[in-house]
C-alpha cells in the first residue's frame, strides 16, 4: 500500500477568512483533504509579526481561522488542525534555518518587499517580520510536507523554502523534504478597492462569514471597469473585477457567459450586475454560514479538535528535530 503524501497549508489568524482564502488556498485543501495526510496550521506566532502590540486578539481569532476551515468543509478526522505556538519545534528549526539563510536574500523576497510596501513598513522592519520566510518553511518542513496550496503571492515564500531545504539537505544530510507549490483556482483575487490583493490590513475584504446585508453592501461599492461610465457604454469584463468574481463564484457558465456577452455590447450596465454577483455569492456562502453557525454554538467542540489535532501533529515534528539534531551532529547525548 503506497503511502498518502503530505500536504501542509495555514493561515495566519489576524482574524475571519475571506473570499480570497478560499480560492488561494482552502478550496485546494478541501479537495484534496481525502487525497492526501492533510495538515493546516494555524500560524499564531506569524500573525504577531503585525499583531505583535495586541496578542490578546489572538485567542480569539485562532478559534475563528478554525470555523472558518470547519465551515467550508475541512473535516477534522481526515485533516489535522494544528495551533503553531503549540509546537515548539517548530520555533526551534527556525532558529536553525536562520543560522544558515542571509539577510539579503529575505530582503529580496517578492513577497516580503510586496507587504512592507502595502504596511508601509519601510524603515521599521521587525526581526520577526523580515524572518517571515524562515519561519513558514520550519512550518512546512517540520511536518515533511510535499505539497503546499498556496495563492500566487505566496509562491516566493515557497521557492525560499525549497532554497532552505536544498542547503540544509547539502550542508548535513538529506533529511528534509523539498515541497511543492500548488497555486489556488484564482491566483490573485482583487478587493473590492479593484487595486490591491484581497487583505484584511487593507480592508477591502469579503469574509467567509459576511451576512447577505453585508456582502450585498460591499459589492455595491466595488471597483469596476473605469471606461464603462454609462450603461450603454461598452464594458471590458476582462479587466473588471465584478467580473473577476462572477468567474470565481459563480455556479453558472451560462450566466457568466450572458453577463460577458451583455457586459461588451453595452446592454447590462455596473449596478445590476453587482446585484447578480450578490446573489452569487449570497448562494455560495449560505451553506458556509450555516455550518460555522453549527461551531459557533460549540466552541469547546472547536477547542477538542485543535488540542487532539495538535497533539498529533507534534509527534511528528519530534521526530523531525530528532533527525535534524543528528544530522547537524548536535543530538550530543543521543544514543
Amino acid at each position: 500500500m503506497n503511502k498518502k503524501k503530505r500536504i501542509l497549508t495555514g493561515d495566519r489568524p489576524t482574524g475571519k477568512l475571506h473570499l480570497g482564502h478560499f480560492v488561494g488556498s482552502l478550496s485546494n485543501r478541501v479537495k484534496l483533504q481525502n487525497e492526501y495526510d492533510e495538515y493546516v496550521l494555524i500560524a499564531d506566532v506569524q500573525a504577531l509579526t503585525t499583531n505583535f502590540n495586541h496578542p490578546e486578539k489572538l485567542s480569539n481569532d485562532v478559534r475563528q481561522v478554525a470555523m472558518d476551515n470547519l465551515a467550508c468543509g475541512i473535516n477534522p478526522d481526515v485533516t489535522t488542525i494544528i495551533v503553531q505556538s503549540m509546537i515548539p519545534e517548530i520555533t526551534e528549526l527556525t532558529i536553525y534555518f536562520s543560522m544558515f539563510t542571509s539577510v539579503a536574500s529575505l530582503e529580496r523576497n517578492p513577497t516580503i518587499k510586496q507587504e512592507i510596501k502595502v504596511l508601509n513598513l519601510k524603515g521599521n522592519v521587525m526581526y520577526g517580520f523580515l524572518g517571515y520566510p524562515v519561519s513558514q518553511a520550519a512550518d512546512i518542513t517540520v511536518f515533511k510536507a510535499d505539497l503546499v496550496p498556496v495563492g500566487e503571492d505566496q509562491l516566493p515564500i515557497i521557492e525560499q523554502t525549497r532554497e532552505i531545504v536544498r542547503k540544509f539537505n547539502r550542508l548535513y544530510d538529506k533529511v528534509l523534504i523539498e515541497p511543492k507549490a500548488m497555486v489556488g483556482t484564482v491566483g490573485r483575487l482583487l478587493g473590492t478597492c479593484g487595486q490591491n490583493k484581497m487583505s484584511k490590513s487593507l480592508g477591502n475584504v469579503i469574509y467567509l462569514s459576511d451576512s447577505s446585508e453585508e456582502i450585498t453592501s460591499k459589492v455595491s461599492k466595488m471597483f469596476t471597469d473605469p471606461m464603462k461610465i454609462k450603461l450603454t457604454d461598452k464594458g471590458h469584463p476582462d479587466k473588471c473585477p465584478v467580473h473577476m468574481y462572477h468567474k470565481a463564484f459563480n455556479k453558472d457558465t451560462g450566466i457568466i457567459a450572458e453577463i460577458k456577452k451583455d457586459c461588451v455590447s453595452g446592454k447590462l450596465g455596473c449596478v445590476e450586475c453587482k446585484k447578480r454577483l450578490a446573489a452569487a455569492l449570497n448562494e455560495f456562502l449560505n451553506p458556509i454560514r450555516e455550518k460555522r453557525r453549527i461551531y459557533e454554538e460549540a466552541p469547546q467542540k472547536v477547542n477538542e479538535i485543535l488540542i487532539e489535532g495538535t497533539k498529533k501533529a507534534r509527534k511528528i515534528a519530534v521526530s523531525t528535530l530528532e533527525e535534524v539534531r543528528s544530522a547537524m551532529k548536535i543530538n550530543y547525548f543521543k544514543g
